[in-house]
């Protein structure tokens, strides 16, 4: 499976998390993978319960810990004690932002 999209919404409140994935989504195909980052709780539920009725599933429901997203402009190589990456390609290790739980829900867009 190639490395899906992340849109990270860490410290957006419900419903926002699902308001961003789902405007990710619509320009994307059936069989495209998406990953949203959240610290809200709420996405736990609210994004399988979006991914249900658009007629997508979801992948991987995972904790994450102490994750960034790099971009092209900030393309750092992680610390060599950083151990493996536990999700998509584009992480690496350091502190999350707001210090809080990041969940990582990957949803397969279906048609």
């Amino acid at each position: 499976m190639p490395s899906p999209e992340v849109v990270d919404a860490r410290g957006l409140r419900c419903p926002l998390p699902v308001i961003r994935l789902a405007a990710v989504a619509r320009d994307r195909s059936p069989g495209d993978v998406l990953t949203v980052w959240s610290t809200d709780p709420a996405a736990r539920h609210d994004v399988p319960a979006w991914a249900r009725m658009r007629g997508h599933v979801v992948v991987e429901n995972a904790v994450l810990d102490d994750v960034v997203v790099e971009t092209a402009g900030d393309a750092r190589p992680a610390p060599d004690d950083a151990g493996p990456p536990r999700a998509a390609a584009q992480e690496s290790t350091t502190s999350v932002p707001d210090g809080g739980t990041t969940w990582a829900i990957t949803v397969r867009l279906g048609g």
